[in-house]
């Protein structure tokens, strides 16, 4: 074989490996956060105006994380100036998933318009598939209105993953009759172990009409993919754990040993 036959396979094999990554979904381009609900609110307090608002980030990418996105919270006032500009640093947005987040801030002069922009987030290639980042369920979650017009929400979050979870951010997301967004509030909840609930307890200011619908989303605490990462890499909890009560059978009718009928 001569050199120049050398030279033709290996810039053969170098292309079909380009074809073969460029058709792999993990090294598509990747798409950009998208902020796909938000609500706002101003309200009059002594101290001057409370502003409060939440919002949904969504995350298309199945095998990326976004990290280190930021939320920029700005207001103005009747006259078009800046009275709020807040930036509110966001938890990571796990492959595929959704993060929903709010905040509140006062303001001495009364805002008559809010926005909610984002920053960009950095991405990093997740090292488990999709499918381990399991969600943190929620359990007997009540919502309940406060004679001052708030909305105090409470249930349990667990630990779906075998090793605890040093910091949970539990978010309420409260809608309306149609199923729109109409404000939220968030709490943390420290040292979730398997096995075990944790009880959070969260109150939303400033919803404007009846809540129809309460929606509990919960992530995990920080900027970067590593908490989530080091839970999914200890594994899930094994969803059986009951030790069987019969007696095993003397001799197992599972399997049946075929003869050989050839003459």
């Amino acid at each position: 074989m001569t050199r120049r036959t050398h030279i033709t396979i290996a810039l053969a094999l170098a292309g079909l490996v380009a074809t073969a990554c460029s058709g792999d979904d993990k090294s598509d381009g990747l798409r950009p956060l998208s902020l796909k609900e938000q609500a706002s609110s101003v309200v009059k307090s002594g101290s001057g105006y409370v502003v409060s608002w939440a919002g949904v980030l969504s995350n298309a990418n199945r095998w990326h994380f976004g990290e280190n996105a930021v939320a920029v919270i700005t207001a103005v006032d009747a006259a078009g100036k800046e009275v709020v500009h807040m930036e509110q640093p966001l938890d990571a947005v796990a492959p595929g998933a959704s993060l929903p987040f709010s905040g509140q801030v006062t303001s001495s002069a009364k805002p008559v318009r809010v926005k909610i922009d984002y920053r960009p987030a950095s991405w990093r290639a997740a090292t488990r598939i999709p499918s381990a980042f399991l969600a943190f369920p929620v359990s007997e979650v009540s919502t309940d209105r406060l004679p001052a017009g708030s909305y105090l929400v409470t249930g349990y979050v667990s630990d779906p993953f075998l090793k605890a979870a040093d910091g949970l951010a539990v978010t309420a997301l409260l809608r309306d009759a149609a199923g729109k967004l109409a404000g939220g509030g968030t709490a943390y909840v420290d040292d979730v172990r398997a096995g075990d609930k944790r009880r959070f307890v969260i109150t939303v200011d400033g919803v404007r009409g009846a809540v129809a619908k309460t929606d509990v989303l919960v992530t995990t605490w920080g900027a970067t993919a590593k908490p989530y990462e080091d839970l999914a890499t200890a594994g899930a909890v094994p969803i059986h754990t009951v030790m069987p009560t019969t007696e095993p059978f003397v001799k197992d009718r599972g399997y049946q040993t075929i003869t050989d009928r050839r003459q």
